[in-house]
């Protein structure tokens, strides 16, 4: 089999969102937007009535230059931040990273429990465990990518296992 070009994965991976199928839940793996590529991304369920949820993935930077996580979007949020975490005087605290989160070139980010994270805050739904939900991820040179989070259990450390 011929391997794909860079290129021709990023569009295929393009044309299956763009269809309405779901790179991550269908397990096509990772996704490369510009010279980033998009990897591990998934959320938790939640109980009914909870008011946020927290969003986690790797973005890997094999460009020459930054990049820069602008914003981020989900239809089942009111609002959705990028969030820092941070431990002071024993008490961990959030703050909402206005200048958005840069990824160097060669650098890879991950966005986890415990650490920095994308907020999705004013849920209009429940997540579900087993499901997908849809982000837009904004990215300062790589542009807009739509991505899929499927969702592990409520509580959960590490992303669902994705079926092929």
């Amino acid at each position: 089999m011929m391997p794909f070009s860079r290129s021709l994965r990023s569009l295929l991976a393009a044309g299956l969102i763009a269809a309405g199928g779901s790179a991550f839940a269908q397990g096509a793996g990772p996704i490369e937007v510009g010279d980033l590529t998009i990897s591990h991304a998934w959320t938790r369920a939640t109980p009914p009535g909870a008011p946020s949820a927290g969003g986690y993935l790797t973005i890997s930077n094999e460009g020459s230059q930054p990049d820069r996580l602008v914003s981020v979007s989900a239809p089942f949020a009111k609002e959705s931040l990028v969030h820092a975490m941070s431990m002071q005087d024993g008490v961990m605290k959030m703050r909402e990273m206005t200048e958005g989160l840069e990824i160097q070139p060669g650098e890879s980010v991950t966005l986890e429990p415990g650490g920095n994270h994308v907020m999705f805050m004013g849920l209009e739904t429940a997540l579900t465990a087993g499901n997908s939900v849809p982000v837009t991820l904004t990215f300062a040179r790589a542009g807009q990518v739509e991505i899929s989070l499927p969702t592990a259990k409520i509580g959960a450390t590490r992303p669902p296992e994705v079926s092929k």
